[in-house]
C-alpha cells in the first residue's frame, strides 16, 4: 500500500504526524468561496481528499459537504485524522489503486500532497473514478518568501531537500504535459498570516517538512537552533514571542475531459 511512497515522506511523515497535525496551517477562508463556485460543489457532491495526511483539508470539505472519502496511505497520518475526525470515512490507499467505482465522484481535492504521486498513473486513477467533467482541484500553502526572513529560512532549506518532491520545484507540472485526461481551468491565489509563537509556526512547522523529519534528532535539534538564530537577527524575535508567518496559498482547477 505504500510501495510508490518516496522515503521522506514514509519515513517523514509517519515518524511526525502528531506534530503535522498540530502546526500546520490551515488554508484561507477564501478556499471555500472557491471550492462552491470554481469546483461547484455542493450538498450533493461527492467529493474525495487524496493524501489527506491527518484531515488538515478536510474541515473546509466537510463543510461543503457530508459525502466526503478521505484516502491517505500512511497508517500513522491517518490516525491522527481520526482522532480529530473520529465520523470521517476513510481509506487506506494509493493514489494509483483508489478503491471506488468508475464515475462516482464529484471532485478530488489534493491538498499539500499532488507533488507526491505526480505521475500518469495516478492521473489516470482520478480520471477513473471522477463522473464526466468532474474537477480535480490541486491546493498548496507556500511561504511567502518575499519577506526577508522567510527568504532567509529556504535558503538554510533548499540544499537539505535533495531529490524530495516539491511543489516549488514545478516538477509535477510535467504529468500534465501532453495527457488529454484533464484541462486546466484556472489559477487563484490567496493570502494568509499563521499566529503563534516562533517555537510553533517557524520552528514546529519546518521540522514537521518530510526530509527534517526524517533526520536523525541531533540533526534536527541543530537546525531548530539555526531557525531561532534566522529569526532573531531578523526580527529580534525569541522562540516564545509571537510571530506572523505569511503563506500564499495555490488553487488549481482542472476539469476532466469528456470521454
Amino acid at each position: 500500500m505504500t510501495h510508490s511512497l518516496h522515503p521522506a515522506a514514509q519515513k517523514g511523515f509517519s515518524s511526525a504526524a502528531e506534530l503535522y497535525q498540530q502546526v500546520r496551517p490551515s488554508y484561507p477562508p477564501e478556499i471555500m468561496t472557491w471550492l462552491k463556485d470554481e469546483l461547484q460543489l455542493n450538498r450533493q457532491s461527492t467529493v474525495v481528499d487524496l493524501g489527506a495526511g491527518t484531515g488538515k483539508f478536510l474541515n473546509y470539505l466537510q463543510q461543503v459537504t457530508p459525502q466526503t472519502i478521505a484516502i491517505e496511505p500512511i497508517a500513522e497520518m491517518l490516525e491522527q485524522l481520526k482522532i480529530v475526525h473520529p465520523e470521517a470515512q476513510v481509506l487506506q490507499a494509493s493514489s494509483d489503486h483508489i478503491p471506488l467505482p468508475s464515475e462516482s465522484i464529484d471532485a478530488v481535492l489534493c491538498a499539500q500532497s499532488f507533488h507526491w504521486f505526480a505521475n500518469i498513473e495516478s492521473l489516470n486513477e482520478i480520471y477513473h473514478i471522477l463522473k464526466p467533467e468532474g474537477h480535480l482541484g490541486l491546493v498548496w500553502n507556500q511561504r511567502d518568501e518575499e519577506v526577508s526572513w522567510v527568504k532567509a529560512l529556504a535558503d538554510l532549506l533548499t540544499p537539505l531537500e535533495g531529490n524530495t518532491p516539491r511543489y516549488h520545484s514545478g516538477a509535477w507540472k510535467k504529468v500534465f504535459e501532453h495527457q488529454f485526461l484533464f484541462r486546466l481551468e484556472s489559477v487563484k491565489l490567496f493570502s494568509q498570516l499563521q499566529k503563534g509563537t516562533v517555537n510553533d509556526v517557524v520552528s514546529k512547522r519546518l521540522l514537521s517538512t518530510s526530509f527534517i523529519a526524517a533526520m536523525p534528532p541531533a540533526e534536527q535539534f541543530k537546525l531548530q537552533q539555526q531557525f531561532e538564530q534566522i529569526i532573531l537577527e531578523h526580527t529580534g524575535k525569541s522562540p516564545q514571542d509571537e510571530i506572523e508567518f505569511p503563506y500564499v496559498t495555490y488553487a488549481y482547477h482542472f476539469r476532466k475531459f469528456a470521454d
